[in-house]
This record gives structure tokens, C-alpha cells and sequence, in this order.
């Protein structure tokens, strides 16, 4: 280990009331067996609460997306299997969201292949659940990555990319809960690259300051390596959007567009399209995360953050180690780290996950964004949901938190295990057999 990550650490075994006040402790008020789950392959499954209604949405033993409802005073779910299996693609995850008129849509299991979309036909009836994979009928037929977005005001957001790696372009929709019909919300892509390149967002998200924000990169090739540029934008209504000190963009964002490039990385020089995001600090300024190699070729975390008319990067992690990556498919992610966040107190905290040195939460100092404080094991489940349960060799234990609005301090956790990814290559041997998808109702300890 780095001399600076033994000097955090020895820091907060001295001084541990900042890591007190970010470590979250987690105890099961009640638990479920759902069903068997597909283990070959990890692939995102998704859990959505919208009372008095919750979702969840998996692949089963035989690979077929299926869809379960429940009320909350209730606790067996109904399920309903759809007509579309995976295969061993793990970019194939699930999405789902509830209109307001109480309609809910499914999407997934696409990785350039054609839409697949379903929705109800009568509210909160799981049973009138069809297939529709329509939504504007253009720019259909090679979609991966689908996302819903719930705007404050309860309309429903469908962006997704339409292409290929290397060579792609992001498309948004809105959804006319009255008219059920949907249409583009921009009449061209957000960001477009062409035949050239592809871009990798992570957002957009909703801001402290009432703005919807996104940061990307760009990508030349399927090979991961390509990845350069890391860029932001931002935006009032997700229609008109703007560069961070406010001039308008002319849409679609290329990679020729001005005034978006936060760090210009160039390629083969570690920035990877996981763990990108964008936070804030108590003064609301947006700060961008990324990974790349540090001067010395090792693979470090930075935080960009908008001063003074510029961006100023700062290198928050000082480890001694590089994580080469290239190629294609689905590659397990050895480093990430989360957005900047504001915590009890007033901190600045932000998560990380190293393969070689743990897991934990940075207390950083908002001047320099360094850590001051490394916290290990910031979120304590119970033991039982850590736990494998699998004897088959190289199981990993997988868990999707709620995505939608569980009762204040409580939660809600999938849990069920996998081998881990494969390239989306299939695999040879002898295959585990299906885990149990497990969902536990939490509540946060004081």
C-alpha cells in the first residue's frame, strides 16, 4: 500500500468521528425469497417502490425476464414472465419506471439489438403488462443502455443509445401520460458521435441547484482503451443545455462542440467509462469524477471542479498500482469511485472501491479534495446479506438497491449471486446452478 493511504488510515483510527458520522448501518426489518435467479452471468436486475405498489424485474433460472408486483402491506408478489430470455451479454440489464398515471414500462435485454419495451395496458395491473417496442418508430433497431428519468414535475424521460461502440449517438423521449404516445424530446441527439465515436454518460442527474446534470466521455473504438475526453454539460429543462458558466450549446454535442471538455485524456491513458459521475460541494459547484493514470502510469481517482472561470483537477487518490484495461464486452471493474456528496456536519464524502486496497468512504477536504480521513466498511449490512451462499467456485454476491421512494431511513435491497463477467462470451464447463434472489426491507440504524 501507498505511504498516504497507511497515513489515512492511521488518521482514522486516531480521529474517528467523521467516519461515525458517514459509515451507514443498515438492520433487516423483514426478508423474502423471491425466486430462482440466473447465475452465469452478472446482468442488472431492478427494484422500484412507488407506493402502495413495489417492482422488481429479474432473469430466472431459464433466462426469461420476469416481472413481480406486490403491495407493501402485503408481502408474496404476483409475477409475470415476458417474452424475452438474455443470453451472455452483461450489458443486457433491466430498467423500469411508473408513469403518472400509475402505467408501468419495462425495458431491456438490448445491446444493439431492437427495441424492447413493455407497458401496462390498465394501471397497476401487472397482468395487462404487453409488449409494445415502439416508442417514435425511428432509430429503433440498434438500442443499448436504456434509462427512465421521473422529471419533478412527473413526466417520464426514455433516453437510451442508438449504435454501436465506437460510433453512436443519445436519443431522449418523453411520454404523453394522457395521450400514451411518445415523441422525441430533442428533435436531434444530445450527443452525437457520429460514425467516428460514441459517447459514455453518466447522468443526467438533478443538481442542488434545481439543473439537470451530465458528464461524459468519448470512445473511437469497442476497445475500452479509446476512451478520451472527459466533458459536462448542464441544463434547466433537459432540452436547452449549456456549457458550466452558463453559454448555450448548439445541439447535437460532438466532439468538435467548444466549451464542454472538463479534462482533454487522451486515449490508452486510463479513463474508463465506470465510475464517472458528477457531485457537489456545499457550495453547489459541480464537481466531475473520472480515473486515469497519474504522470508515474498508475491509475489514480481525480475530481475536476469548476474555479475561477476554469476547471481545476485535483488527484484525491495517491495509490501504487495500475489497472490495465482494453478490449471489449463486459470487464470486471477493479477501481471506481462515486460522486462528491455532502454529509452530517457539513463533509464532503465520496465512496471508492479498490481490487487491492478495499472499499470505504474519503472525507475530503473541500479545499483541495484530498482525503482527511479514509472511513473502511462506510455501509454495514448484516451479516446474512454479505454472506455467499453458493459453494459453486467463483460466486459473487450481487445486490440493487431501491430505485424508487421507500419510507424515509428505510430501504430496500436485492440480493442473489453470479460468476463474474465473462467478456459476454459464453461459458464453458460446467454452469452454477440458480441462486435465490433474496429481497430484504431495511431499515438505517441511528
Amino acid at each position: 500500500m501507498s505511504a498516504f493511504f497507511w497515513t489515512c488510515l492511521a488518521v482514522a483510527c486516531a480521529a474517528n468521528a467523521p467516519c461515525d458520522l458517514v459509515t451507514e448501518k443498515w438492520e433487516i426489518l423483514d426478508a423474502w425469497e423471491i425466486g430462482p435467479a440466473w447465475a452465469g452471468h452478472p446482468v442488472g436486475f431492478f427494484l422500484l417502490t412507488v407506493p402502495p405498489y413495489q417492482y422488481v424485474a429479474f432473469y430466472d433460472a431459464e433466462r426469461q425476464l420476469v416481472v413481480g408486483q406486490r403491495k407493501l402491506d402485503e408481502s408474496p408478489f404476483r409475477f409475470k414472465k415476458l417474452p424475452t430470455s438474455v443470453g451472455w451479454d452483461s450489458h443486457n440489464s433491466i430498467v423500469m419506471a411508473v408513469d403518472k398515471r400509475g402505467y408501468l414500462h419495462v425495458s431491456g435485454n438490448m445491446h444493439v439489438t431492437p427495441l424492447i419495451h413493455f407497458r401496462m395496458t390498465r394501471p397497476h395491473d401487472l397482468e395487462s403488462l404487453i409488449p409494445i417496442h415502439k416508442m417514435v418508430g425511428e432509430n429503433e433497431d440498434r438500442v443499448t443502455y436504456p434509462h427512465f428519468i421521473t422529471t419533478p414535475n412527473g413526466d417520464l424521460v426514455f433516453y437510451y443509445r442508438d449504435g454501436a461502440s465506437g460510433r453512436g449517438r443519445q436519443l431522449f423521449n418523453v411520454y404523453d401520460a394522457e395521450s400514451q404516445s411518445w415523441r422525441r424530446l430533442l428533435p436531434v441527439p444530445l450527443l452525437d458521435g457520429g460514425e467516428e465515436m460514441s459517447a459514455y454518460p453518466s447522468g443526467p442527474i438533478l443538481g442542488p441547484d434545481g439543473m439537470w446534470h451530465l458528464c461524459w466521455m468519448w470512445r473511437d473504438t469497442p476497445d475500452c482503451s479509446t476512451n478520451h475526453d472527459i466533458s459536462y454539460a448542464r441544463s434547466r429543462d433537459l432540452v436547452h443545455w449549456e456549457t458550466v458558466d452558463g453559454r448555450p450549446l448548439n445541439l447535437p454535442i460532438t466532439p468538435a462542440t467548444p466549451g464542454v471538455i472538463v479534462d482533454p485524456v487522451p486515449i490508452k491513458l486510463g479513463l474508463i467509462n465506470v465510475g464517472h459521475h458528477v457531485g457537489f460541494d456545499s457550495q453547489r459547484r459541480p464537481i466531475v469524477t473520472y480515473h486515469k493514470y497519474d504522470q508515474a502510469g498508475r491509475s489514480q481517482i481525480y475530481n475536476a471542479r469548476w474555479e475561477n472561470d476554469r476547471w481545476v483537477i485535483y488527484q484525491t487518490s495517491n495509490w501504487e498500482y495500475r489497472w490495465e484495461f482494453s478490449g471489449g464486452g463486459s470487464i470486471g471493474a477493479e477501481i471506481t469511485a462515486g460522486p462528491v456528496q455532502i454529509a452530517k456536519a457539513g463533509y464532503l464524502v465520496q465512496k471508492f472501491s479498490h481490487s487491492q486496497y478495499g472499499s470505504g468512504t474519503w472525507v475530503l477536504d473541500e479545499k483541495t479534495l484530498r482525503p482527511i480521513d479514509t472511513c473502511l466498511h462506510t455501509v454495514r449490512l448484516p451479516a446474512e446479506i454479505a454472506r455467499r451462499e453458493s459453494e459453486f467456485p467463483g460466486m459473487e454476491v450481487r445486490l440493487a438497491w431501491d430505485s424508487g421512494k421507500p419510507p424515509a431511513e428505510e430501504s430496500y435491497l436485492l440480493k442473489w449471486e453470479t460468476l463474474p463477467p465473462n467478456r459476454d462470451r459464453p461459458r464453458a464447463g460446467p454452469l452454477p446452478p440458480p441462486s435465490t434472489l433474496r429481497l430484504y426491507h431495511l431499515r438505517r440504524m441511528p
